[in-house]
């Protein structure tokens, strides 16, 4: 079945329908006994988690496009190497970092085994396909030196969308397009994909899976650095009192539970497309505002998940000065799952009853925020 959801005003093709567009593709094969068969067991049944659809081992088609430094990139340059193929948006905030961030920790499981490994994206989005476009998303992400994104002209683009089935539609300033990955064996033939879901905590795991399918196919089969449970994760939802590690790098936060609460979700990343520090200043003026109109305290958390690194969080929030708001780390994505965020930023009004009010897809002005929260607080 195909889903849409709609996020930041940018349509995103989920779930496993692009599988049904392969000729011949099928299902992983039968599950492996023990512990092998109880990991992939688990992982079938996790929500947040695509444990991977083979694609019937067909040669990968070739194409030749622009790396993020202008520099020309054909696939057939990597034979020899695992290829690890994604398809993003170059201004996507929702799904495609957490593409990103999954195919970067599944090399860096694999260890030293990690050279035989090259990772590709190809920008999915056609109204940002500058290779200042595709740059930005790159060093937004922390990936300049990690891996090669690519694009090219409209009818470059369109060709290898084509030929690896990627759904992309541009309609009304929105668009669809299929959040897939794909693992190309040395040899330079398909042999998984897989479909990117909108879930934060399962990132590593995902990575893992991934990681553990490039495993198989290197003639040394290495062993990964890090191994975890794929069954699904249980979310930190908002009547949940927790305390979590400040963004700062020192000390803790504590949110959640029956209590009124306003959130805000956020990346440092959303610097290349906002102006991030201003909104963050800004959200000073609302903790004022809600103090004097017994509004709502609000509380601030950096989506760690898709982040390069805690500690360039904490540089980033020292350099925008003072906020007069708690900053919390979600290191897991456990919070950002249980308060159902589907894109960066994110907001979420929380009542004492532990319910979320009302939310809302991107920033929105001052006034608005104020006269929101007012109007579905109790």
């Amino acid at each position: 079945m195909l889903v849409r959801v709609q996020k930041r005003g940018w349509l995103l093709v989920a779930g496993m329908a692009v599988a049904a567009l392969l000729a011949g593709c099928s299902s992983s094969g039968p599950s492996a006994s023990g512990s092998a068969g109880a990991a992939q067991a688990a992982a079938e049944q996790n929500p947040g988690l695509d444990p991977g659809t083979s694609v019937g081992n067909a040669p990968a088609p070739d194409f030749r496009l622009t790396n993020q430094f202008g520099q020309p990139v054909s696939l057939s340059q990597f034979r020899g190497k695992v290829v690890l193929l994604s398809f993003e948006d170059a201004e996507c905030t929702d799904v495609c970092p957490l593409t990103s961030e999954s195919e970067l920790l599944a090399k860096e499981y694999l260890g030293k085994a990690g050279e035989s490994v090259q990772l590709l994206g190809v920008d999915a989005n056609p109204m940002a396909n500058k290779v200042s476009d595709v740059m930005g998303y790159t060093r937004a992400h922390g990936m300049v030196n990690q891996w090669d994104m690519l694009t090219g002209t409209d009818a470059q683009l369109k060709a290898v969308w084509k030929a690896y089935h990627i759904a992309d539609i541009v309609s009304d300033g929105d668009v669809d397009h299929t959040p897939a990955l794909y693992v190309i064996s040395q040899q330079g033939r398909l042999e998984k994909l897989y479909i990117t879901q909108m879930a934060y905590d399962s990132v590593g795991q995902s990575a893992q899976v991934i990681a553990q399918e490039v495993s198989s196919l290197l003639p040394s089969h290495p062993k990964l650095a890090s191994q975890q449970s794929l069954a699904a994760i249980t979310p930190y939802g908002p009547g949940q009192a927790i305390t979590v590690p400040s963004a700062t790098g020192h000390g803790t936060v504590s949110m959640g539970g029956r209590v009124s609460h306003l959130v805000v979700f956020f990346t440092t990343w959303l610097d290349y497309v906002s102006d991030l520090k201003a909104e963050l200043i800004t959200l000073n003026s609302y903790v004022t505002y809600a103090s004097a109109h017994h509004l709502p305290q609000l509380t601030a958390v950096d989506e760690a998940t898709t982040e390069p690194s805690d500690a360039e969080v904490a540089a980033y929030l020292k350099s925008t000065g003072t906020l007069d708001y708690p900053v919390a780390l979600d290191k897991t994505g456990r919070i950002a799952d249980g308060y159902q965020v589907q894109d960066q930023p994110w907001l979420a009004l929380v009542n004492s009853s532990g319910k979320i009010t009302w939310s809302h897809d991107g920033w929105v002005s001052l006034s608005a925020l104020e006269k929101a929260v007012a109007t579905h607080s109790p």
